[in-house]
């Protein structure tokens, strides 16, 4: 880093120089024009006018042989990255399977849709723009959708009827996490993409590692689902019962500690839902033991309580980053005495 004085050209203007080694790796010299990029951080950057949007948001991918995984792969990678246009080319003509694939995983993604179909080209492009998408409101929505998930998953499991398959809702939770990661790639490669979002750095690195655990959540919600289609037979009724009960417990801790980063609960959510794991833990662990203690449990119950545990530890890790952007942003230093506080800086 250097530091550099600022000057002022005629009692107007203020100026400061750009280092020298910077201006020519950067092709720059006199005449030369640049954008200037102000945040809602406080931050001013200065970049070169070299990269034109169109030109930096296309990929052109020649798929000659490549098989339906591989373009499906493709294509999520370009979502993920940022990419506005993408374009298949098929020198040898797009097979009836490529061609379905590329519809298919158009219609699992937000904003995406196939603008140009040919016999030797395909062209995909993203047609949502930044300042049309809430990342807070989609984290909000994520949480909705996979813990709807979670709490049917755990009904089928322990009722006397199945619910219906989360497979819907499984599409959703990927759709919407899958839109928060490519906003999130997008803002730290584009700055006025991060103005658009309305955002600073780490208030969209912060919704971004939420999404991910809830994303999580959503796939612990899903082994749950496949548990109950496998069991052979009904749980006891008082096993069925504790299990409902810590799913119940792994599910408000998910949800207070998302509501104390993206809600307006606060940080004491945070410390509550910590506290709560913790709790939780020691529960589990020791119905986990009495199911391996007895002679007629269903080995399967092991993979539900592991699924419920994990589904708290995510939760976890969310009021954790809670607890630390609280700390960032001044929020605890009336509670610095607090012991309890202490404690879970200390861990």
């Amino acid at each position: 880093m250097e530091t550099r004085k600022i000057q002022q050209v005629g009692g107007g203007t203020y100026t400061v120089s750009l280092p020298k080694e910077w201006a020519e790796v950067a092709g720059i010299e006199t005449g030369s024009i640049v954008d200037l990029h102000t945040h809602i951080d406080g931050v001013l950057v200065i970049q070169p006018q070299e990269r034109d949007r169109e030109t930096t948001g296309r990929l052109t991918l020649t798929v000659p042989h490549a098989d339906s995984t591989c373009i499906e792969r493709a294509l999520r990678a370009a979502y993920a990255a940022g990419v506005e246009v993408l374009e298949f080319d098929a020198p040898d003509e797009f097979s009836d399977e490529q061609r379905r694939a590329v519809e298919r995983v158009t219609r699992t993604l937000t904003g995406v849709t196939v603008t140009e179909s040919t016999a030797t080209t395909m062209t995909v492009r993203t047609l949502l723009d930044a300042d049309e998408v809430s990342i807070t409101q989609s984290v909000r929505q994520l949480q909705f959708v996979v813990l709807s998930m979670h709490r049917d998953a755990t009904a089928a499991l322990t009722g006397p009827t199945a619910v219906d398959s989360p497979a819907d809702r499984d599409d959703q939770a990927d759709r919407l996490y899958a839109m928060v990661d490519r906003y999130f790639e997008r803002g730290l490669a584009r700055f006025d993409e991060m103005d658009a979002l309305g955002l600073t750095r780490s208030e969209l690195f912060v919704c971004w590692v939420t999404a991910r655990e809830l994303e999580r959540v959503g796939d612990h919600a899903e082994r749950i689902a496949r548990t109950a289609e496998e069991l052979d037979g009904r749980i006891d009724d008082a096993t069925a019962e504790e299990i409902t009960d810590l799913a119940a417990t792994a599910r408000d801790i998910v949800e207070d500690a998302v509501h104390a980063i993206v809600g307006d609960a606060g940080v004491d959510a945070a410390r509550e839902a910590l506290h709560a794991r913790d709790a939780l833990r020691s529960d589990i662990e020791a119905l986990d033991r009495r199911l391996f203690e007895s002679t007629d449990a269903a080995y399967r119950l092991t993979h539900v309580l592991d699924s419920i545990g994990r589904t708290a530890e995510h939760g976890g890790n969310v009021a954790e980053l809670a607890l630390r952007t609280a700390i960032r942003d001044g929020e605890l230093s009336e509670h610095v005495g607090d012991a309890t506080v202490e404690g879970q800086l200390a861990e």
